[in-house]
């Protein structure tokens, strides 16, 4: 069931981005969070002690008072509009990505037709707020992170849609939802559980396509072994390098708010999204099916963010070089065969 409120566009514009205002922090300190205290467990250390209490649970929010009480400061030689427009940018791509991303039956801003293809288009307008904030910067260090950013996620915009249309072509939609509800219907030699037909999620007749938009995803965002754009040890702190307080934490926040969006979108695409897929949320009533989704998506996407967030502390950075050779020579070729195939299957069978 869906509830439609009677009010006007400025209202209901104010609404929707409160909303979103609310969204960010819930999905953006508990992924901080996560990567603190695994990171810390990971080699061995403590990590987050005692902000909050036992386990330091408060840290991610103590991170952030300390980057409201810093100073904004804005260099001299930027072109300080667009120095100050692009961490919003980013933010903003990131935010965007939620309007689509189905949280159960009916827990979604808008069921698009072209759902997947708004998706990625959306998300990749964060390559224009990472090169502005480069290039508006006044230094060399930010300049040059800017340009690896910019050549980096060019490069792995192409196998980021190959791997999705293989998906496209099995589910023969580009709705979100009406992909979770191909999955659903998705069958392996008539597996059953308790009398429930079992679902096949499309990570497996995908797998290809799945490996390819992971490893192409952690490029996108920018998370080791793919952060040449910063490479501290290179440059400083790459296009972050000037800034400060504020500013520095929306692109801190963007980070991580696009590891959940595009776990959420994998989760979609290839996990089955909302759907348990082991037992049918159409017999429940609207709350508990919304509930249930909500919960299983989230549980979903969990497993992906620790994977990504173990990937980083697991793999070294590549060199420039290996990045693109990487992107060009082994995932694009991948991905446009995992389509051939995907479609031969599908024309054939």
């Amino acid at each position: 069931m869906i509830v439609v409120l009677a009010i006007g566009f400025w209202a209901g514009l104010a609404l929707k981005i409160g909303i979103m205002a609310a969204i960010v922090p819930v999905v953006a300190l508990p992924i901080i969070f996560a990567e603190l205290k695994l990171s810390a467990h990971m080699q061995h250390r403590i990590g987050p002690y005692f902000a909050g209490g036992r386990y330091g649970w408060a840290q991610p929010l103590a991170d952030g008072l300390k980057f409201f009480q810093k100073e904004d400061l804005v260099p001299d030689a930027a072109d300080k509009m667009v120095y100050k427009l692009a961490p919003y940018l980013v933010l903003g791509a990131a935010m965007a990505v939620f309007v689509v991303i189905p949280f159960g039956p009916d827990l979604i801003g808008r069921d698009l037709d072209l759902g997947v293809f708004y998706a990625l288009a959306i998300s990749s307008i964060s390559t224009i707020g990472v090169l502005i904030a480069g290039w508006s910067s006044g230094n060399k260090y930010s300049l040059i992170g800017g340009l690896r950013a910019a050549a980096q996620l060019i490069a792995y915009e192409l196998p980021l849609f190959l791997a999705v249309v293989g998906v496209v072509i099995q589910a023969q939609t580009m709705s979100m939802i009406g992909i979770i509800d191909a999955q659903a219907e998705y069958q392996l030699f008539g597996l059953e559980i308790a009398g429930n037909a079992i679902a096949i999620p499309y990570v497996f007749p995908q797998f290809i396509g799945f490996v390819i938009f992971y490893i192409a995803a952690l490029a996108e965002l920018s998370r080791t072994p793919f952060d040449m754009p910063i490479a501290e040890s290179e440059l400083v702190m790459g296009y972050l390098t000037e800034y400060s307080g504020f500013r520095f934490a929306v692109f801190f926040i963007g980070e991580y708010i696009g590891i959940f969006t595009m776990s959420a979108i994998m989760a979609t695409l290839w996990l089955g999204g909302y759907d348990p897929l082991f037992f049918d949320l159409s017999g429940l009533n609207d709350i508990a099916a919304n509930a249930i989704g909500a919960l299983v998506l989230f549980g979903k996407v969990a497993i992906l963010v620790f994977l990504m967030i173990w990937m980083r502390w697991t793999f070294p950075r590549f060199r420039e070089d290996q990045l693109q050779d990487l992107a060009w020579r082994i995932l694009i070729p991948l991905g446009l065969a995992n389509i051939a195939v995907t479609a031969f299957f599908k024309v054939v069978f």
